[in-house]
C-alpha cells in the first residue's frame, strides 16, 4: 500500500492544489492520476518528496544560514554567481540524509519496484520547485532531471543532486530576476517509473499552435528514444498538427500537418543496469520514417484535448511511448504561458518589402522580423563573448543560455523543433527565432549583417544584408458587423494560422497552385507516368521527393489535401472556396517533369488553362488527382466546408464536361453538401450568366482577368498600366450586371481582389450592387471591413 508521510506523497494522493507541498510539476502529475486515469490518460506510477522534506534536509545539515550567507555575498558582488552556485551545491551534496527521510524514500522506492514486478525498477528522478510552473514563473526546466536511475543508493544520490540543482547558476539568476526569495523556494522530487521510450519514442505536445496561438489545433513533436533531446533541442523532431474539433468523429483523420524531422540521434540507456543514458546515431530507416503512426497521432491529440478540457486552459505536455507495450504515457503537463496570454484584440503583421539573397531556412518561431549582426557562440563557455543586440547563432541552447538570449535581437540554431528550449524561450521573450537550420554556425560568420524573417509562415528565412520591412498592428477588437460577408484570400498554408483571430466570413479564394508549386513541386502527370519519364534528372528528384510512397500519385493527393486542410481549418465551419489549379502552361512546365506534358504557347494567359484542361486527355489524369485530394479533404479529413471553384470556364458546354469529369472522380455537385462555384473572369460568364447559374452554385468575380478581357488590356504590360482600371465603367457594368442576373437565378456572387481595399468607392459600389461577399488579403481585411460597414450605413 502507498503510504503518505510528512516526507512522501504518492501521485494518487496529490491534486493540483498541492503546489506548495510538491511543486507544480508533481501536483499536476497527481491531478492527472487522480482525475484523468478513468478517462484513459496514462501517467507512470510514482511518488514525490515534499517541500517539508527539503527544508528538513537543509535544517538537519545546518545549511540555511550558510546558504543565505553565500547568496548574500553574491548579491553584494563579493563573489561571482559561478562561485556562489558552486559553493551552495557543494554544501547540499555533502549533506547527510536525515534517517526518517532516507527511510521514507527507500520504502517508497521498494513499493514502486513491487508494483512494477521487479526488484529495482528504473526511474526518472525529476525536480519540481514550488515556484516552478506558476503563472508568473513561466520558465520551466530550471532544475535537473535524471533518467534511468536504478537501485536504492542511486536513487538517494539522484535526489540529493536534485536538491543541489535548485542552486545552479541559471536557477539562482532566474529567481533573482523574478523576485523570488531564495529562502522561500523549496524543492520537491518526483520519482517516477521509467517508460521504455529509449526503445520507443517521445516528444512534446501543445494543445494550441505555439506560433499563432490558434486554439483549434494540437501540435505534437516526436523523436526516437528518450525525450530530453526534443526538450533541449538537440534533435530535429517530426512535427504533426491535428484539428481538434473533428476528433470527436472517430471515422475522420484531421491531421493537417506531418513534417518529417532529421532525427539524427536518439537517447538510450547506456547500460541496462541503470544510472546512465547516452546519445547514439539513428539508423537511416529511423531517419526516413515517422515516429508516430496516424492512429498514435490522433490518440495523442485526443489526450491533449482531454487534459486541456480538464485544466480549462491551453497545456504544454511531454509524452512517451513504451517500446515494449506500445502504450502512450503523459510524463508532464503544465499550462502554456505565452500564446494564451497574448493580446487577442491585435495582430501584428510583418512584411518584407525588399531583401537580399536568401542564405538559410529553418522552422520559424514567432512572426516577427529582426536585422543585425551575427554573433556565433558555439558553447556555453563562450557566452561572455556575445555582443549585446546581436543575432545569436548557435548549435542548440539550454537554460544556461537564457541570460544572453535575453540580450539578443533574434536567435538561430542548427538543431531543434518548435517545442525545443530555444523555441520556447524565444517565444516567451518575444524574439524571432529560426531553429533546425542544420548548418547555421557553418554558413554564417561573426559580424555578418543578416535579416531573420519569421514573417513568411512556418519556414523561417535568413537573408543576406539588412532588409527593408513594414510592421502593421491590426486592431480587431472593435470591428463593426456587416451584412456583406468579408472573406480572406489565402494561398500559403503555413501562414494561414496566423490569421485565425480575424472575424472573417470564410475564405473566398484558396489557391491550389501555391501548394502544388511550393510543397509538392511535381507536375501531377509526371507522377501518373513516372516510369516513362525521359528526363532522368527530374525523375531522380521526383523519386527523392516521393520516398516512402509506393504509389507516387498518393504523394500528390495526400500533400495537396494536407496543405489545403490548414486553410480549411482556420475558418471551419465557414466556407472555404478552393480554386482548382489555374497554372498557365509555362507555369505547369516549370514543375518537376512538367515540360514533357505541356505545349509551348504564344499566349498562355488565354491559352490551355483552367476548365479546358480538366477534361482534356493531356491533363485529365492530373485533374483526377486534384479531385481525389478534395474528396480526401472533405470526406476522410472532415473539412466539408470546402467549396470547389472552376477557373476560366469559357462556355456552358465546357462547364458540363468539367462537372461530368468531377462526378467520375467522386465529386458530385449537391452530393454530401458539395457546392461548386465558377470564376467570373471572362465576359462570356456575364453574358451567359443565367446559363452558368443553372450549373453552378455561385460566382466569384476575378476582377483582374475580367478587367483584362473586358478592356483588352494585358494586365502585365507596363506600357498599358494606366489603361488597366477595375473601376472603368465597362468593368463596373459587367460586375453590376452579373450580380443582378445571378441573384435573379438564385446564385451567390462574391469578388476576390484588391480593389475594395485600395478604393473605398469601389467597396461602396459593390455593396450598393448587392454583392454577397468580398474577399481580400488578410492585411487588407480590417480596412475593407470598415469600408463595407461605412458603405452599408451610408
Amino acid at each position: 500500500m502507498s503510504k503518505t508521510t510528512v516526507n512522501i506523497m504518492w501521485f494518487e494522493n496529490l491534486a493540483r492544489g498541492d503546489v506548495a507541498l510538491v511543486g507544480g510539476k508533481n501536483s499536476s502529475l497527481g491531478e492527472m492520476v487522480q482525475q484523468l486515469g478513468q478517462k484513459g490518460i496514462k501517467v507512470p506510477d510514482g511518488f514525490a518528496t515534499t517541500a517539508d522534506a527539503y527544508r528538513a534536509y537543509l535544517t538537519a545539515n545546518t545549511l540555511d544560514d550558510r546558504i543565505e550567507e553565500v547568496i548574500g555575498r553574491w548579491q553584494a558582488d563579493k563573489i561571482t554567481l559561478h562561485d556562489a552556485g558552486a559553493q551552495v551545491r557543494a554544501m547540499i551534496l555533502g549533506g547527510d540524509w536525515p534517517a526518517d527521510i532516507e527511510a521514507d524514500i527507500l520504502a517508497s522506492y521498494t513499493e514502486l519496484s513491487r508494483r512494477a514486478g521487479v526488484t529495482e525498477v528504473p526511474v526518472a528522478v525529476r525536480s519540481s520547485a514550488t515556484a516552478e510552473d506558476l503563472p508568473d514563473a513561466s520558465f520551466a526546466g530550471q532544475q535537473e532531471t535524471y533518467l534511468n536511475v536504478r537501485g536504492a543508493a542511486a536513487v538517494l544520490t539522484a535526489c540529493r543532486r536534485c536538491y543541489a540543482s535548485l542552486f545552479t547558476d541559471r536557477a539562482i539568476s532566474y529567481r533573482q530576476v523574478q523576485g523570488f526569495g531564495h529562502e522561500k523556494v523549496a524543492l520537491s522530487i518526483g520519482v517516477q517509473r521509467m517508460v521504455r521510450s529509449d526503445i520507443g519514442g517521445s516528444g512534446v505536445m501543445f494543445s494550441i499552435d505555439t506560433e499563432s496561438g490558434f486554439d483549434k489545433v494540437a501540435l505534437i513533436t516526436a523523436a526516437w528514444g528518450l525525450g530530453e533531446n526534443v526538450v533541449q533541442g538537440a534533435v530535429d523532431p517530426d512535427e504533426y498538427e491535428v484539428y481538434k474539433p473533428l476528433l470527436n468523429r472517430p471515422e475522420l483523420s484531421p491531421i493537417v500537418e506531418k513534417a518529417l524531422g532529421a532525427k539524427e540521434i536518439k537517447m538510450i540507456y547506456a547500460k541496462e543496469q541503470g544510472g546512465e543514458t547516452k546519445n547514439v546515431p539513428t539508423s537511416r530507416a529511423e531517419r526516413e520514417a515517422f515516429v508516430l503512426s496516424d492512429a498514435e497521432i490522433l490518440e495523442l491529440a485526443r489526450i491533449a484535448v482531454t487534459i486541456e478540457d480538464h485544466y480549462g486552459q491551453p497545456m504544454d505536455m511531454e509524452w512517451a511511448r513504451d517500446g515494449i507495450t506500445q502504450e502512450l504515457f503523459i510524463v508532464q503537463a503544465r499550462p502554456e504561458t505565452v500564446q494564451s496570454r497574448a493580446d487577442a484584440g491585435a495582430i501584428k503583421s510583418y512584411t518584407i518589402t525588399e531583401a537580399g539573397k536568401p542564405i538559410l531556412k529553418g522552422l520559424s518561431v514567432g512572426g516577427a522580423v529582426a536585422t543585425g549582426r551575427v554573433s556565433i557562440i558555439e558553447t556555453a563557455g563562450d557566452i561572455d563573448k556575445f555582443v549585446d543586440g546581436s543575432i545569436l547563432v548557435t548549435s542548440t541552447t539550454d537554460p544556461d543560455w537564457v541570460p544572453i538570449m535575453k540580450r539578443a535581437s533574434a536567435i538561430v540554431t542548427n538543431h531543434g523543433g518548435r517545442t525545443s528550449h530555444a523555441a520556447i524561450v524565444s517565444r516567451e521573450l518575444g524574439l524571432p527565432a529560426i531553429v533546425g537550420t542544420s548548418n547555421a554556425t557553418h554558413i554564417l560568420h561573426d559580424q555578418q549583417e543578416v535579416t531573420v524573417s519569421c514573417a513568411e509562415g512556418e519556414v523561417g528565412v535568413i537573408y543576406e544584408g539588412i532588409a527593408e520591412f513594414a510592421v502593421e498592428e491590426l486592431r480587431i477588437d472593435h470591428l463593426p458587423a456587416t451584412k456583406t460577408g468579408v472573406m480572406l484570400n489565402l494561398a500559403n498554408p503555413s501562414a494561414a494560422f496566423r490569421w485565425w483571430r480575424l472575424p472573417s466570413d470564410g475564405v473566398g479564394l484558396a489557391r491550389m497552385e501555391f501548394v502544388i508549386n511550393n510543397a509538392l513541386k511535381v507536375h501531377p502527370m509526371a507522377l501518373v507516368h513516372f516510369d516513362s519519364l525521359k528526363d532522368e534528372a527530374a525523375k531522380a528528384k521526383i523519386a527523392d521527393l516521393t520516398k516512402g510512397y509506393d504509389d507516387k500519385t498518393a504523394f500528390f493527393v495526400e500533400g495537396l489535401a494536407r496543405g489545403l486542410s490548414q486553410i480549411a481549418a482556420v475558418v471551419y465551419p465557414k466556407p472555404v472556396i478552393v480554386r482548382m489549379s489555374d497554372f498557365k502552361t509555362n507555369e505547369y512546365a516549370a514543375l518537376l517533369g512538367g515540360s514533357a506534358f505541356e505545349p509551348d504557347e504564344e499566349n498562355p494567359m488565354i491559352g490551355f488553362r483552367g476548365a479546358s484542361r480538366y477534361y482534356s486527355p493531356r491533363y485529365a489524369e492530373g485533374f483526377a488527382l486534384e479531385c481525389r485530394a478534395i474528396r480526401r479533404l472533405r470526406t476522410e479529413m472532415g473539412f466539408d466546408n470546402v467549396v470547389v471553384m472552376i477557373p476560366f470556364c469559357r462556355s456552358p458546354a465546357e462547364a458540363d464536361k468539367v462537372l461530368a469529369v468531377m462526378k467520375e472522380n467522386g465529386l458530385e455537385r449537391g452530393k454530401d453538401g458539395l457546392e461548386v462555384y465558377v470564376m467570373a473572369e471572362i465576359p462570356a460568364n456575364v453574358i451567359l450568366a443565367e446559363d452558368f447559374a443553372s450549373r453552378f452554385d455561385g460566382f466569384s468575380i476575378g476582377s483582374n482577368d475580367l478587367t483584362q478581357l473586358t478592356l483588352g488590356v494585358d494586365r502585365d504590360s507596363e506600357d498599358l498600366s494606366e489603361l488597366f482600371d477595375e473601376s472603368n465603367p465597362a468593368v463596373l457594368w459587367m460586375i453590376q450586371s452579373l450580380i443582378e442576373r445571378a441573384h435573379a437565378a438564385g446564385a451567390k456572387v462574391g469578388l476576390c481582389g484588391q480593389a475594395p481595399s485600395n478604393d473605398p468607392a469601389f467597396a461602396t459600389l459593390l455593396v450598393n450592387a448587392g454583392i454577397d461577399t468580398i474577399s481580400v488579403t488578410p492585411d487588407s481585411f480590417v480596412a475593407v471591413k470598415r469600408n463595407v460597414a461605412k458603405a452599408e450605413r451610408d
